[in-house]
């Protein structure tokens, strides 16, 4: 419980709540949406001062979320690598548990950035690229989500589309990763148009199980993705490299991003190249 005013750089009151439990958190939630209030879940702190500066986001009530129990722990339980939503990207990175997901990380943003900004923040966030997540499309991982019910886990490839499927009041609690993926050959790719400032055009994602190449994206549409029909044709060896490259292209989702940063030909292009790339050095560079 326990109230405070909110700081000098969000323009606007709010009661302050940091519950101990999932159940007391998400109750308070509810609870507080009956009162008529507007509450926001807070935890990695870059994205509600920022919003609430630009006047995006209005609350009256801020339940702040760090205190839970393991949600900012990495630790290995079972069969499974257990990551809280609140663990921060440089602790991923830090610690290392999955290295495709640390490499992923690593290239997010900078070091300040990494610091505040959580692995669930990166990937609920607003923004296009959400690389955190592509690691986690294709090693068919598990979102605890916590809501009334308790913690709940379900495949990500079923939840994510386009974006993680919340209902209002639940949110992401922690990752679960099948420990088998941990050691897969992977490729982690980020090509970004001016060295290594601005935002990136492409990241790829890739690890290969059982011989088959799997594959998730991010810059090229806006929101990441992992198609399951590109797969299908990465993995038709009775193509060469550069075939499966060209025909995987059909299977884009629409829309193909267009900006100032690259037009949708030129995002086309660097994406076919990393593709190539990617598929080149986990297939060991042998030429079909």
């Amino acid at each position: 419980g326990g109230r405070k005013r909110g700081g000098k750089m969000i323009p606007f009151d709010f009661e302050y709540f940091k519950p101990k439990t999932i159940q007391e958190t998400t109750n308070l939630f509810h609870s507080l949406v009956a009162e008529k209030k507007t509450p926001l879940y807070y935890s990695g702190g870059t994205e509600i001062i920022t919003l609430g500066r630009l006047n995006f986001v209005y609350t009256d009530a801020v339940i702040d979320i760090n205190a839970l129990p393991e949600f900012h722990t990495i630790r290995f339980y079972e069969n499974y690598l257990v990551i809280g939503a609140g663990v921060s990207l440089t602790k991923v990175e830090e610690e290392n548990p999955f290295p495709l997901l640390s490499k992923t990380v690593s290239e997010i943003a900078d070091r300040t950035a990494r610091n505040k900004i959580s692995l669930g923040g990166n990937i609920c966030g607003d923004i296009y690229y959400r690389e955190a997540v592509l690691p986690l499309l294709i090693s068919d991982s598990l979102v605890g989500i916590a809501g009334r019910e308790g913690l709940l886990y379900y495949p990500i490839n079923k939840v994510f589309n386009r974006e993680i499927q919340i209902q209002k009041g639940d949110f992401l609690f922690n990752i679960l990763i099948d420990r088998t993926y941990v050691d897969l050959p992977f490729i982690s790719m980020k090509r970004r148009q001016q060295w290594n400032v601005g935002y990136p055009l492409v990241t790829v994602c890739a690890l290969k199980k059982d011989e088959e190449v799997r594959m998730a994206f991010s810059g090229v549409c806006p929101f990441p993705f992992r198609s399951v029909e590109m797969e299908d044709v990465f993995n038709d060896k009775s193509y060469s490299l550069e075939d499966r490259v060209r025909r995987s292209l059909q299977y884009l989702p629409k829309p193909i991003l267009d900006d100032v940063e690259g037009s949708s030909e030129y995002r086309i292009y660097v994406l076919q190249n990393t593709i190539l790339d990617a598929l080149h050095e986990l297939e060991g560079g042998q030429n079909v």
